[in-house]
């Protein structure tokens, strides 16, 4: 896909999405001589909380700040996080269906030579 445009409520739901995406990370650890798998913790890293958190506000200017938070962030995530975090929130490119998907909407291309 191309540049998504979110508004606020868009891009809460995907920043929810997005910690979620992180959090199903997890890694391996050594405590005490024996392997623990730990959650990853990528999310707080990027501060998606505090990111979730503004995008949650009751006030306008830090709802603002908060997307334009998260659309700063979004561009820097691998393709395969964006379109994991996009197939989980419903999003789709109408360009990749096939014919037979009710989401396509794509109309039939008319040859003007055959009309």
């Amino acid at each position: 896909m191309e540049l998504e445009t979110f508004n606020t409520e868009t891009a809460l739901e995907a920043a929810a999405e997005l910690r979620r995406v992180l959090a199903a990370r997890t890694h391996r650890k050594k405590v005490l001589g024996q392997e623990v798998l730990v959650p990853g913790q990528l999310g707080e890293a990027l501060q998606l909380p505090r990111i979730i958190n503004r995008l949650q506000s009751k006030q306008q200017r830090m709802r603002d700040q908060g997307l334009d938070d998260f659309q700063e962030l979004w561009p820097t995530l691998s393709a395969a996080t964006r379109e994991k975090v996009l197939n989980a929130i419903g999003w789709y490119d109408p360009k990749d269906l096939s014919w037979e998907d009710k989401r396509s909407n794509r109309r039939p291309i008319v040859d003007p030579n055959n009309s």
